[in-house]
């Protein structure tokens, strides 16, 4: 039997709830494909503070690196806001994708069917898109020195380095040729010589993979662009800043920040989060849409332990639930069902648990061949 040991963020505010659920998923994967995950839950952003007064302790990090892999949930909420800026929730986020060298960031942002209308952009315009934002994690401006404030003055430092530029490059080119062979570049070069220097070092990657068409957008611009027509994006290779705020943007072509999942990557590390927040505004009401979390779950199984399959199992039942009607309250209409976070994790067991245990065999038993 296969094994892998996964640590286990679950954070603040909905964090436990999109969690519980995910695990729970995952439970049923290890069941049906003969795997056993061994996961140990430790504490992180805001509930660490609380109980350390940090929000990422030494130990925390230490069993992140021993792991397989890593699954978050969300950190922060109102509770911490008047934290010392060094020791806020999302600090301790930075300072760990830093620590683990997670210098990848994918973003994906697919349409489900089901979904067309609980976007507020229009059917025809999301219909069929399906982009990745790649976004580079551990430099550029969230980590650039000097950096501080006083009562007159804030500043921050945005830098890149070669070797930072050509890594996350290498990343988008490489999943582009899996996919359709098209990569955006964005940046500000007209504005900002960082960008001017990130332009110049992604053209000269690009040299490398001549069977991917590269082209070049400013970041103003691509806001717009994947508001006005998503479908012309394939993958997106940006920095840090503009990376986290198009990302969000992407969440309309799903209708939800609840329906996006991420994957952290780097040479030895991997992290696994939804790109939504810790909604502390709904925390412990049964209201969270767990379906980004779940979905996170699916990019590790396909990304970190190449179980493809058990991936694909994990995302034809979130598709079959949406086809039924079903949404949480972030996505639902007039004309859905509306559902608590608990009911949705039932009918995703549900509908992961009616596979055909013919096919499932035959999947093991390629795994343990």
């Amino acid at each position: 039997m296969k094994s892998y040991d996964i640590t286990v963020l679950p954070g603040d505010g909905i964090g436990p709830e999109v969690m519980d659920v995910a695990l729970s998923v995952l439970d049923l994967v290890g069941h049906k494909f003969n795997i056993k995950f061994n996961c140990k839950e430790e504490l992180f952003g805001g509930c660490s503070i609380d109980k350390y007064g940090i929000p990422l302790t030494e130990e925390t990090i230490n069993n992140c690196k021993n792991a397989d892999s890593i699954l978050l949930g969300a950190v922060g909420g109102p509770k911490w806001e008047e934290q010392p800026h060094n020791k806020k929730p999302e600090q301790g986020l930075l300072k760990l994708r830093k620590s683990l060298g997670l210098y990848a960031n994918l973003r994906p942002a697919k349409i489900y069917s089901p979904l067309l209308n609980a976007s507020s952009l229009k059917p025809d315009v999301i219909r069929k898109a399906d982009v990745m934002v790649v976004r580079e994690l551990t430099s550029g401006i969230y980590f650039g020195e000097p950096r501080g404030i006083d009562k007159n003055k804030g500043w921050n430092t945005l830098s890149y380095t070669r070797e930072e530029v050509e890594q996350i490059s290498h990343t988008a080119f490489k999943l582009a040729r899996k996919r359709n062979n098209r990569v955006t570049s964005v940046h500000k070069s007209n504005v900002l010589e960082s960008s001017q220097f990130w332009k110049d070092v992604v053209e000269s990657i690009h040299k490398e993979y001549s069977d991917v068409y590269l082209n070049e957008m400013y970041v103003d611009n691509a806001a717009m662009q994947l508001v006005k027509d998503p479908k012309q994006f394939d993958v997106i290779l940006t920095q840090n800043l503009f990376g986290d705020i198009l990302s969000d943007i992407t969440a309309m072509i799903t209708g939800s920040l609840g329906m996006l999942p991420s994957a952290s990557l780097g040479s030895k590390h991997s992290l696994y989060e939804p790109v939504h927040g810790s909604a502390p505004e709904i925390a412990g009401n049964n209201k969270s849409n767990p379906l980004a979390m779940v979905a996170s779950v699916a990019m590790m199984l396909e990304y970190s332990f190449n179980l493809p399959q058990a991936s694909a199992m994990i995302y034809a039942a979130i598709n079959e639930v949406l086809e039924l009607g079903y949404r949480t309250l972030d996505i639902s209409t007039k004309d859905t069902n509306l559902v608590s976070t608990s009911v949705m994790q039932n009918l995703i067991l549900e509908k992961c648990a009616d596979k055909s245990d013919t096919i499932i065999e035959m999947v093991r038993m390629s795994y343990e061949g």
